[in-house]
């Protein structure tokens, strides 16, 4: 086996350790609504929380959450949701919050440069902020508006009644 093949089974069995180590008593409940859908209960929840990582443009972890074709697809690890399963769909587990190093949407890290936050890696824009990212022949990129808000346990709630009801 090569080198990248190895780090690639290291961190898909990493992810997978660290969900299974997850105390699934600990999830919100399923909602009781019938007759959920993607597009109509989960695709807003997803536009407000979710598609600003994993819309069509670049999509981190190459997981797609825009359409129900794309998040049934999963990313770079696999599948992330079982339909007919919500308590054993990483998607559930990531959203729950139940774990910090798996947490979707990711908690907001202080910026590099910020008051009392050793950094390189920074570069003045020409407003004379300060950005994560060094210039590589175009302006820094930055993040457009507020971060994203983590699901409420009823949102979450939502989401595993759809993937309990079949992901449809």
């Amino acid at each position: 086996m090569n080198a990248t093949t190895v780090l690639m089974l290291t961190g898909v069995l990493t992810a997978t350790t660290a969900f299974a180590a997850i105390d699934t008593s600990k999830l919100p409940p399923p909602s009781d609504k019938q007759g959920v859908t993607y597009e109509k209960d989960i695709l807003p929840i997803f536009k407000a929380s979710c598609i600003r990582c994993h819309g069509e443009e670049k999509p981190k972890g190459h997981l797609n959450l825009t359409t129900l074709e794309g998040v049934l697809k999963g990313g770079k690890d696999g599948k992330v949701v079982i339909p007919g399963n919500s308590a054993k769909s990483d998607l559930v587990v990531a959203i729950s919050r139940l774990d910090p190093e798996f947490t979707m949407p990711p908690k907001p890290r202080a910026r590099r440069g910020a008051p009392g936050n050793r950094g390189g890696n920074q570069a003045e824009n020409h407003e004379g902020g300060m950005t994560n990212q060094p210039p590589a022949g175009g302006p820094p990129r930055r993040m457009q508006g507020p971060p994203p808000k983590p699901l409420t346990p009823e949102q979450v709630g939502l989401v595993r009644a759809w993937i309990d009801q079949g992901a449809k």
